[in-house]
């Protein structure tokens, strides 16, 4: 289950959040990354002065919840060691039973008869 209480403290942090719109789901720690995403042509990309943390927090959400089966959230900053700089909030795979079920099909989705 995705803790909502520790993604509001990384919201409360975040200079925006970014989505590749399948899986991709990034909280922004600084500007460089902010920047980062604007030039790999990230849409939506939404800045933390377009959205409070509790608005960024909730997208966060939603983006996962519409996300396909490889989804993840992950917070990332700047560092010297660019691979240092990402941290898991929800790793790829591990909430994936509470929205998806074993054929890979949304569980949300009304079934057509």
């Amino acid at each position: 289950m995705i803790d909502t209480f520790e993604l509001l403290e990384y919201t409360k942090e975040a200079k925006g959040i970014a989505f590749d719109t399948c899986h991709k789901i990034y909280i922004l720690m600084d500007d460089e990354q902010m920047n980062l995403m604007k030039e790999y042509e990230y849409d939506p990309l939404i800045s933390s002065e377009d959205m409070d943390a509790e608005e960024m927090a909730n997208t966060v959400l939603s983006w996962y919840k519409e996300s396909c089966g490889l989804k993840f959230i992950q917070a990332v900053s700047t560092t010297t060691n660019p691979n240092d700089g990402y941290v898991d909030v929800v790793a790829q795979f591990e909430d994936n039973e509470n929205y998806w079920d074993e054929d890979g099909e949304d569980d949300d989705e009304e079934e057509e008869d």
